[in-house]
């Protein structure tokens, strides 16, 4: 499985010092870290998580929106910590709503007990499929290394954690092997808040996405520095912007793009799209779900049309027929090229003044769909989609992003690679144990 790769080291890592944990217990970390792998075939971004007692590595599909940890219980779901959450408890009172009480017919276990707290905003972030039952809330023990912010470090565990269990009919498209969705949407339930809650540090996490599946990137939670070879603390790359509320999706995560240049020239767009309405449709918001990025239909057209005249306009760049799901490619042989690949005019998000960008580059719009096509990454998302701008994974690759929700703030860096950096310079090879 293209997942389990480049955790072997760290997994062995966490599976060896599980049971001297308990001589940390009064240890207090300022970060933690996991690692994340891309999946070449489904575009989705995998990490691993470790439950239970006896412990066990969880390989999940990561997700912005979910709200929570959740993952497949069955009768293999074996753990001498698990316990379900009672209905109308406080625990139960956490769960985003609508929630029900519910009792099973069979014998209890994992994900079916007696009078217990279930959501039914459980789903697949793929296929979007929910449960009619929904998900049953639970508790275990959960591990994960924490960090100095340059390599793993000391093993922690939280005894509580608060997760939902899932049929395992629910994980049918997500990447193959995995076993739940790691959530990190913005609610209590949220495995960052839950972290942040326990440990006490600011409630903030951090992604540098890999931009390849033979690659291991890296997630944080708390406070930097974040060290990546050959010795940059990723935190001085950072501009900020606010992070913005949608009142009718209160889990995700929107920022505010108020207009869209390419290199310096203004794209011609409809701005009120750029806002949130009354109804939660429009702005701009971040997914690691949605493997390119998305655009309502004017704005698509009009951000591809600027960016194919500006690209072609010196007659040597040619354009080829479309390869889906894009809709302008180019042939490779006449593109321009640098140490990083194909070279072309940057889109530039400009966010709440001229001084505040986010650049996308060559290297994060520039996609190889075929051997005589590279394509412009971003989708048509159609005449009313739920967010007039989807930020996707493509082009947050090798990018550092910083969600501080403690501080209403989105940190972004631009492209690592002009600064020779890679998300996959984390050292996970070595401890600081």
């Amino acid at each position: 499985m293209a997942f389990s790769i480049p955790y072997n080291i760290f997994i062995i890592s966490i599976l060896l010092h599980f049971h001297s944990t308990k001589s940390y217990s009064t240890f207090q970390p300022k970060a933690l870290v996991l690692s994340i792998s891309k999946d070449p075939t489904t575009h989705q971004y995998t990490t691993n998580l470790t439950l239970r007692t006896p412990p066990i590595s969880l390989p999940l599909t990561l997700d912005l929106g979910t709200q929570f940890l959740w993952v497949t219980c069955n009768r293999l779901y074996k753990s001498s910590t698990y316990h379900p959450i009672p209905c109308n408890s406080p625990k139960c009172m956490t769960l985003p709503k609508p929630t029900i009480c519910k009792t099973c017919r069979t014998t209890p276990k994992p994900g079916c007990n007696i009078n217990t707290c279930r959501t039914l905003t459980l789903k697949n972030p793929i296929t979007n499929i929910k449960p009619p039952l929904g998900g049953e809330l639970s508790k275990d023990i959960i591990s994960i290394n924490s960090t100095n912010g340059s390599n793993p470090g000391q093993i922690v565990t939280i005894p509580n954690f608060l997760f939902v269990c899932a049929p395992p009919s629910l994980v049918q498209g997500l990447t193959k092997g995995v076993q739940g969705v790691a959530g990190f949407g913005r609610s209590k339930t949220s495995i960052p808040n839950q972290f942040s809650s326990y440990f006490h540090f600011p409630n903030k996490f951090s992604l540098c996405l890999p931009s390849s599946g033979f690659e291991t990137g890296a997630g944080f939670f708390g406070s930097g520095p974040y060290n990546f070879f050959p010795g940059i603390d990723l935190t001085t790359l950072l501009s900020y912007t606010p992070l913005l509320t949608n009142k009718i999706r209160p889990s995700d995560y929107y920022i505010g793009v108020t207009q869209i240049k390419i290199f310096d020239q203004n794209v011609p767009i409809n701005k009120s799209l750029l806002s949130i309405n009354s109804k939660g449709y429009g702005g701009t918001m971040i997914s690691v779900v949605d493997p390119y990025t998305m655009m309502e239909t004017s704005i698509f057209m009009a951000v591809s049309r600027t960016f194919n005249n500006e690209l072609t306009k010196n007659g040597q760049v040619k354009r080829v027929n479309p390869v889906a799901p894009f809709e302008f490619c180019y042939d490779p042989s006449t593109l321009p090229f640098t140490r990083i690949g194909p070279f072309g005019p940057d889109i530039n998000l400009v966010m709440q003044s001229e001084k505040v960008v986010w650049t996308i580059s060559g290297q994060n719009y520039f996609v190889r769909a075929s051997n005589e096509a590279y394509c412009l990454g971003l989708v048509d998302g159609g005449k009313k989609p739920k967010a007039s701008i989807v930020i996707g994974g493509f082009q947050l690759e090798d990018n550092f992003v910083e969600f501080d929700v403690g501080k209403s703030r989105i940190g972004f860096s631009n492209s690592l690679l002009f600064s020779r950096v890679r998300c996959s310079n984390f050292n996970f090879t070595s401890t600081n144990v």
